[in-house]
């Protein structure tokens, strides 16, 4: 059985789709997998047992066209992505059945869910979704409890908390943990803001790990993590996939559809606003509240509450 299956585009959503790949894994046992996507999502997910192939897919037409005529024919199709290229590269994939989600229809539920109320409908299974799973190349441990903070978010600003908030965070616990600081490498002004606060506080027991490490890297150390301070971002869902004792401080987004799945110590940190959840990559009332008003006591008080 030639299993063909296009990722969603961010990592954050690609953790989420595990999942439902579980399900079709499970269904058809001698699948043999091959993956396609972002560069990030594919990353993410290459090391499943299941997938024998993956491929790159970039936004090209024309690229698209040609990724289509040269991957082969399969017997069954699915893409996680609704988006025109999706529907472009769908009619062009050789495969008997193809299958393709559509966020118009699956609304009001966790991301987990839609994405495999969406895989259940396809194939006819009556499967709910399990626990987000990753599957790590390399393991690794520490002795000493560890930290990890992840201040950035590519999505827009609207998602981001304030790196002197993380900071004072950090510094708080940082007679408890070593502390690890996340992040691309688009995001390594904000690491290195919290990195110069640390260091004008005393702090020397961290590492900036700030556009040094791949998703698989990534995967690796928050496996590693006691406690995981963390915006809405792709590597909360990985440190869920882990069961990371994880603060999640939510703005603009909507917690009850992205928040953790299945994490058991797990607490989001919001202020219940009236323009929540916008939504929006940059504050369309310029005043960015839902992420201001936060302090670093609520982010505190909420770690002790998941002790």
């Amino acid at each position: 059985m030639k299993i063909l299956i296009e990722l969603p585009t961010w990592l954050g959503d690609s953790v989420m789709s595990t999942p439902a790949i579980e399900n079709i894994a499970h269904n058809y046992p001698n699948a043999k997998i091959t993956l396609i996507g972002s560069k990030i999502s594919l990353e993410a997910l290459k090391n499943h047992p299941k997938v024998v192939k993956t491929k790159v897919l970039n936004k090209n037409y024309i690229s698209l066209f040609k990724t289509a005529s040269n991957l082969g024919k399969f017997d069954i199709f699915f893409s996680f992505r609704s988006s025109l290229r999706s529907k472009f590269l769908k009619f062009f994939i050789k495969s008997n059945k193809k299958f393709q989600f559509d966020k118009g229809i699956y609304k009001n539920r966790h991301q987990v869910e839609k994405y495999n109320d969406f895989i259940c409908e396809s194939i006819k299974l009556n499967k709910s979704a399990g626990a987000l799973i990753l599957y790590k190349d390399k393991f690794n441990s520490q002795n000493k409890p560890i930290l990890g903070i992840s201040p950035g978010a590519s999505y827009g600003s609207a998602k981001r908390w304030y790196p002197e908030e993380f900071a004072k965070v950090a510094t708080a616990l940082s007679h408890k943990y070593d502390i690890y600081i996340f992040g691309s490498p688009d995001e390594k002004d904000i690491a290195l803001d919290i990195e110069n606060f640390l260091i004008k506080k005393g702090v020397k027991n961290f590492d900036n790990l700030s556009g040094r490490t791949n998703i698989t890297d990534a995967i690796d150390y928050i496996s590693q993590l006691d406690l995981f301070i963390t915006g809405d971002t792709g590597l909360m869902h990985i440190a869920a996939s882990f069961q990371v004792p994880t603060v999640a401080i939510f703005g603009p987004t909507e917690d009850k559809e992205t928040s953790q799945w299945m994490n058991q110590k797990s607490i989001v940190v919001k202020k219940d606003l009236d323009c929540q959840p916008c939504m929006k990559r940059t504050c369309p009332l310029s005043h960015h509240n839902c992420m201001k008003l936060i302090k670093a006591v609520d982010v505190l008080n909420a770690v002790d509450s998941i002790k």
